[in-house]
């Protein structure tokens, strides 16, 4: 206890009103990492097989590259995926025949890398996942049993298992069909397994009655375990993410998730801030907070708060479980590596030796230091809390990225239109989609600009970004900057809009009329080239900051390759320069501001640190330029 509380008041990662330091879902990532270097065994002693529980921490690590830029973690997901697939994408221990749906959360990480490599073998594994929830045994209803040697059973657990993956993929491949069946999930679910006198969920439901651990009369089971109910907390917060806004029954979805969290917050324990094993008999014989349920209700919380479904009052009850949650179950070894204590291990019903549900069942379990469904949450909770910290940077503001001078589109494999480069959607190399979740973490809304800047379509907006416009080889008819069009963006400036130009080399950029609209401001997108780096020779696009910066503070070192320079007028202020060229600068207008740089800079290729080496600050340039944007002049 003394050494844990010792070197967090050193590291000063103690709470505090400002809020939470960013380093715990870092510090608890690494720590797996360095316990877990080449693959993530679930049981001890046995070998590594395809497991909802390293789907879940894989998840984590992957909202965590997410957060940070830093590509060791991308490179430890694929690293642990890859050894489960084949060239074809077949996936090693994998057994369909079982109809296991916790087979199923795994997918999620296939999504991600067949989005950031295009490789075939994520696309065939994905779709052989997502073949299982197309033939995954119901109940009549249409709800999916849990497992096939589970039969007519739907349990809390089973949400989180099918339904984030389930509805990741919908969307992503366009199934729009499929989201009236996963709201029906939760809909059924509810509907069978809450108990009306305390609002709590009971951790499964039998439909044929059969089962010995099942009330005759309502099929539920005996009991309402924690975890079971942060899985299903979980699964909805989730869900929500691609859900589509304009269904109809994403209201009943929010509903439900509305319905559930005050009584969450009703049942935290005032003492710890945390939850209990059996979530309604706080301090009775035997019982104990727990861990991973604790997370799971501070993540669910914290994030249905950003996503604006939960008032912002639940806040609260986040950061006083979260605070608990530090106190109660981390610890950190004489190595500096963080622990997790009080895990239960497991929780199920029925099956061998027999499990009936009862109290005393719940608390038989083996509670566990470092499991992974510990670990998994605390990590995500981390990071919900670490946003929930910056969110008020942010909050209130809209930044429009155009979509109408850089309009660019492809093909893919079937022939489908589809817009990409310098995109918030765009989550190859190309996008902006990291940047946008910077400046959604950071409590502002991310919007496109899809028509011509005019005074209406810039109502609304403190921050404006256009970047590459068209040439010719890019966009069969470019729409080109006007004097008419640079007029009302300038006004827009003027009134106190925030605005940002990128260009690009002279090759791959329409800068004669682009600089119609920055000649507004006094600056001007030369044609001189700058930084052609070659053969990833890094050194050859190195850019570097002496001392404090207004905007970009602490960085030391960035990576900018293949960018004009500008010229400006004496009444612009360069604020970075390579030799005695001018990269970066900031005009002020009335009450507002533009910020021109020539090149696009920090798109997906060169702040998801899968190639460029971590020691160019890209990902920490990009937060703290974000932050100067969003900042009133």
């Amino acid at each position: 206890m003394r050494l844990r509380f010792t070197l967090l008041i050193a590291l000063g990662l103690l709470w505090s009103p400002a809020g939470f330091a960013q380093s715990w879902s870092s510090l608890m990532s690494d720590s797996f990492i360095a316990q877990h270097t080449d693959s993530i065994t679930v049981k001890e002693q046995k070998p590594a097989h395809w497991d909802y529980e390293q789907g879940l921490v894989l998840f984590a690590l992957n909202r965590e590259w997410e957060r940070t830029g830093d590509g060791r973690y991308f490179r430890y997901i694929q690293k642990n995926m890859d050894s489960f697939l084949d060239a074809e994408g077949n996936i090693r221990t994998y057994k369909l025949e079982d109809y296991n749906i916790d087979n199923i959360p795994t997918g999620r990480l296939l999504l991600m890398l067949y989005r950031q490599t295009g490789q075939e073998k994520y696309l065939k594994a994905a779709r052989f996942v997502r073949h299982q929830i197309e033939t995954q045994p119901r109940t009549k209803e249409g709800g999916f049993w849990h497992k096939k040697r589970y039969p007519n059973q739907m349990w809390l657990d089973g949400l989180y298992m099918g339904e984030p993956f389930y509805a990741e993929y919908s969307a992503y491949f366009h199934e729009e069909k499929n989201f009236d069946d996963i709201a029906n999930q939760f809909i059924w679910m509810e509907k069978n397994a809450r108990d009306p006198k305390t609002g709590l969920l009971y951790h499964a439901w039998d439909e044929s009655r059969e089962m010995k651990w099942a009330d005759p009369k309502r099929g539920t089971s005996p009991n309402f375990w924690g975890r079971a109910i942060g899985w299903y907390v979980m699964a909805i917060a989730d869900v929500l993410d691609y859900f589509p806004q304009s269904h109809p029954k994403r209201k009943e979805l929010e509903t439900i998730f509305k319905r559930l969290m005050p009584v969450v917050v009703k049942y935290q324990d005032p003492a710890t801030g945390c939850w209990w094993q059996v979530f309604d008999k706080g301090g009775a014989p035997g019982n104990y907070v727990e861990a991973s349920a604790s997370c799971m209700m501070v993540y669910g919380l914290a994030k249905g708060v950003r996503q604006g479904i939960l008032d912002p009052s639940f806040l609260a009850a986040a950061k006083k479980g979260y605070q608990g949650i530090l106190k109660e179950f981390v610890e950190t070894d004489a190595k500096g590596l963080l622990h997790l204590n009080k895990t239960v291990s497991v929780g199920g019903l029925g099956g061998n030796p027999y499990r009936d549900g009862s109290y005393e069942y719940y608390l038989s379990e083996p509670i566990k230091k470092d499991d992974l469904k510990g670990i998994g949450p605390f990590i995500l909770a981390s990071i919900e809390m670490e946003i929930a910290a910056e969110q008020p940077a942010g909050k209130g503001k809209t930044v429009g990225l155009d979509y109408f001078f850089n309009n660019e589109y492809g093909k893919d494999k079937e022939g489908n239109r589809f817009r990409y480069h310098y995109t918030w959607e765009d989550y190859k190399d190309s996008g902006y989609s990291l940047w946008g979740s910077i400046f959604r973490d950071y409590g502002a809304k991310t919007v496109s600009v899809e028509t011509a800047p005019t005074e209406a379509a810039l109502k609304g907006l403190n921050v404006y970004i256009i970047v590459d416009p068209d040439t010719p080889k890019e966009t069969e008819k470019p729409n080109y900057m006007t004097e008419e069009y640079a007029k009302v963006i300038y006004n827009w400036v003027k009134a106190g809009g925030t605005l940002v130009i990128l260009g690009n080399d002279t090759e791959n950029a329409e800068l004669k009329k682009f600089n119609i609209l920055a000649g507004k401001f006094g600056i001007q997108f030369t044609d001189k080239n700058l930084n052609m780096v070659k053969n990833n020779v890094y050194e050859q696009g190195k850019l570097t900051f002496d001392g404090y910066h207004s905007i970009f503070r602490d960085v030391k070192k960035i990576f900018v390759k293949e960018l004009v320079s500008l010229q400006v007028q004496p009444s612009v202020r360069p604020v970075l320069t390579s030799g005695s060229d001018i990269v970066m600068a900031v005009a002020e207008v009335g009450k507002g501001r533009v910020f021109a740089l020539g090149d696009p800079w920090i798109y997906n290729e060169y702040l998801n640190g899968k190639r460029l080496p971590m020691e160019y600050e890209n990902f920490k340039a990009a937060k703290n330029l974000s932050l100067w944007l969003l900042r009133a002049k």
